[in-house]
């Protein structure tokens, strides 16, 4: 596991940004090789609302670096429909949909949990059970599609990488000791996630993968991150790739032991209503680059 640390925005394509992030006159086709071009990584999230296409998956590879990384937001069927109840199939046909079209660039699969869905270990249990934990393994669940994905399915893998999943929880009933365990037993990460205080905010390190969601910290997807608020931001993502557990945030169970070789560590603006997203992100990635304040002078 290495330390790398990349910092983007949640989605790319916002008629709003178009003018102002993007400039004028650039082809609607161009956006994600512009945005790519500035960005470190970028949270896929069309597939949380549909089942994409494997050609969707490979122009969207084709238009970003061979060293880009793009996380995959699984689908809201699995998640808000289904509930993580009875979803072998609906995981096969996520992953049969063109995930793995993606190769080398794929990255961590997000999945986002329902305000309304309590906290159930032996349900969180059973799902993470069923999650392919390398791209070998998502390409075998794959292939276990059903007839809707037939004659348009992906069910093959350019080589066996590891494969990282991410939770997202958005209940006050998640807020125990015993989910963060049981998170880190399963490896996957807890979202970080700032949404101006509507969700949960927990910094429980659960995984060698770290995943930050930024929904806005004053309005949630509208508000901004000032440089003292991205300053504290960048703080905390030293410290977890860094290998560190204790960042300054409130915590729900022990911490987890410190990583010796660091962690990799994603963190993604989802404030894209007033087009702050993607200059928060490059602000964040410049002080990243650029080392804590004062560091140039020591």
């Amino acid at each position: 596991m290495g330390t790398v640390t990349r910092v983007g925005i949640s989605g790319w394509r916002y008629p709003r940004w178009r003018g102002t992030f993007y400039p004028v006159g650039l082809p609607q086709r161009d956006e994600l090789g512009y945005a790519a071009a500035r960005l470190g990584t970028i949270e896929l999230n069309g597939s949380f609302y549909s089942l994409q296409r494997p050609s969707s998956y490979q122009q969207w590879a084709a238009q970003t670096p061979e060293d880009f990384v793009l996380a995959v937001k699984g689908g809201r069927f699995v998640t808000h429909l289904k509930k993580l109840v009875d979803v072998q199939v609906p995981l096969a046909n996520f992953f049969a949909s063109g995930v793995l079209a993606l190769g080398r660039r794929l990255g961590p699969v997000l999945w986002q949990l329902p305000p309304t869905l309590p906290y159930d270990p032996d349900r969180l249990a059973a799902f993470f059970a069923l999650l392919p934990r390398t791209t070998a393994r998502a390409a075998e669940l794959a292939a276990q599609h059903d007839a809707r994905l037939d004659g348009r399915a992906w069910t093959t893998t350019d080589a066996d990488r590891p494969l990282h999943h991410a939770l997202e929880v958005r209940g006050a009933g998640y807020v125990e000791p015993g989910f963060v365990e049981l998170l880190r037993a399963h490896d996957i990460a807890l979202v970080v996630a700032d949404s101006a205080g509507r969700w949960p905010q927990l910094f429980d390190v659960t995984s060698d993968v770290v995943y930050v969601r930024l929904h806005g910290h004053a309005e949630l997807y509208a508000s901004g991150y000032p440089r003292t608020l991205l300053e504290e931001w960048a703080a905390r993502v030293r410290a977890w790739s860094a290998g560190e557990t204790d960042v300054g945030g409130p915590l729900v169970a022990s911490h987890a032991p410190r990583a010796p070789h660091g962690r990799e560590v994603y963190v993604y603006f989802d404030n894209d209503a007033k087009v702050h997203a993607p200059f928060d992100a490059m602000s964040l990635a410049a002080m990243l680059r650029d080392g804590p304040p004062g560091a140039a002078a020591q």
